[in-house]
């Protein structure tokens, strides 16, 4: 199936099909791909193929807490595959809700970073001068910090939720970009066709949105692809310390927190298959970034 799947894909020689070929020559990333596609489905269609509204109080009995992997509810009508928390939330139910959370977050906050660090990346590298030097003096500041005490901060001044930790993760990540497209648009702004460009009379607007931009996507695809995993980890972290989401938005990192206190116990599924869930879905996306880095610049292979 898999060498008819990566024939197909050589039939039609274009730059896409060609990258396809070049992604899907490793079974390795071919299985990452899958896995993340499938994580991406589920946390999509969470409310559809979710077994109950595990935040729903009408759906919820305290006499189901805390059941075991494979126990039915208390009025037979629901087996709970992966068992319930304290409070009688299905655990499959509720790590597809949170898995929805986690992934919105990351993406969400990867994709803002990403235009920000983008535009004055591009501005630095094109202007130089002093908007130069200001943009990289804020950045090195900012990467000057490990980036969970700069949310933890942040967090701790402006409180919990989602906007507030899109925020912070924001904050944390646009300096990556930022200094990447700097690095490439000093590179080419040098050569002819800015200069030609220029002597044009294009407007520095479209100057960098229209030709030094396309040459500096591919390395920051790369990045983007690796902070979503980032992003999805760190928000994790910051929910599992009590300092991310409230737990009427729950996500993996906030459930792993509140099986925590039962592991001695020997309630292990309330944390272990949340845990399980974040382990795949940041495996996933580091196993497609790293075959984007190979395919997009085939120099790094093996690197």
């Amino acid at each position: 199936m898999y060498s008819i799947f990566t024939r197909k894909i050589t039939q039609a020689d274009t730059p896409f099909t060609r990258f396809l070929q070049g992604f899907f020559s490793s079974r390795i990333a071919t299985f990452g791909f899958i896995l993340l596609l499938l994580i991406l489905l589920a946390a999509i269609f969470a409310p559809i193929i979710s077994p109950q509204n595990p935040y729903d109080l009408e759906h919820l009995d305290v006499m189901d807490s805390r059941l075991e992997p494979g126990k039915t509810s208390m009025e037979g009508n629901l087996t709970f595959l992966l068992g319930t928390d304290d409070q009688g939330r299905d655990m499959l139910s509720a790590i597809l809700y949170g898995l929805r959370i986690s992934v919105m977050v990351g993406v969400t906050s990867t994709v803002i970073a990403l235009a920000i660090g983008l535009s004055l990346g591009l501005l630095a590298g094109y202007a130089g001068g002093r908007i130069e030097a200001l943009i990289m003096r804020v950045a090195d500041i900012q990467l000057a910090f490990p980036p969970i005490l700069v949310a933890l901060i942040l967090l701790a001044l402006t409180g919990r939720g989602v906007d507030k930790i899109i925020i912070a993760l924001v904050t944390v990540q646009w300096a990556y970009y930022a200094r990447t497209t700097r690095s490439t648009a000093l590179v080419e702004r040098k050569k002819e066709y800015i200069e030609a460009a220029s002597l044009l009379g294009l407007s520095p607007l479209r100057i960098m949105f229209r030709h030094l931009l396309p040459n500096c996507l591919p390395p920051l695809i790369v990045i983007a692809a690796l902070q979503v995993a980032s992003a999805i980890s760190l928000e994790a972290t910051l929910s599992f310390l009590g300092l991310g989401l409230p737990v009427t938005e729950p996500s993996l990192g906030l459930l792993i927190s509140n099986g925590f206190q039962y592991l001695l116990s020997g309630k292990y599924w309330i944390s272990f298959f949340p845990g399980v869930a974040l382990l795949a879905t940041v495996v996933a996306i580091n196993l497609v970034a790293d075959q984007l880095r190979d395919v997009l610049n085939p120099r790094l292979q093996g690197q």
